[in-house]
């Protein structure tokens, strides 16, 4: 007997991600289910973080903060980060292809590895100004910013405020408002 190789694997795309129930992602053809769904600590650090970006981007009309939508990255790559923002006029209604400008992704026990290593690559090679991790069980996140093509860490947060800026706006973001 051999070990499961990875072109013994099926490989995904779109076409079969659509006809899927429930939530899904598709890394480089390989399915991850998105369940069991959020806790309800993650959904409340997830609505504070968009309702604090709706609030910071109503004055930027180019710039939109939007929650979990299909990021449709290449045919076997559709992603769905928790919270994002796009500078940009999404050509489909269905799904984004075009790089948002920041992505939330917070940490649960069942995407810590995807998230801190698959998708932090993958954001990365994307072209991803900023991507934060948002660690729910430590009540800090982590804010890499991309450098000449790499994520650089910026700084661990718990209770700062940070100003990021965007290809068309800038703004302040109060981390100590994503905890209580």
């Amino acid at each position: 007997m051999h070990a499961i190789q990875l072109k013994d694997l099926p490989h995904y795309t779109y076409d079969d991600y659509k006809l899927w129930e429930g939530k899904w992602e598709i890394l480089y053809g390989i399915a991850y289910a998105m369940s069991p769904a959020p806790t309800i600590k993650h959904q409340k650090i997830s609505n504070k973080i968009a309702r604090i970006l709706d609030e910071k981007l109503s004055n930027c009309d180019q710039c939109t903060a939007l929650l979990p939508v299909d990021w449709k990255i290449a045919d076997d790559t559709i992603v769905q980060p928790d919270n994002l923002v796009i500078c940009h006029q999404p050509k489909h209604e269905k799904y984004l292809v075009k790089s948002p400008e920041i992505i939330f992704e917070i940490l649960s026990k069942s995407t810590l590895l995807k998230d801190k290593n698959i998708k932090f690559e993958l954001y990365q090679a994307e072209g991803v100004k900023y991507y934060i991790l948002v660690d729910q069980f430590e009540d800090t996140a982590k804010i890499y910013k991309l450098h000449q093509g790499k994520f650089i860490k910026l700084i661990d947060v718990s209770d700062e405020t940070i100003n990021f800026e965007l290809s068309k706006c800038q703004f302040d973001f109060d981390f100590s408002k994503i905890w209580k």
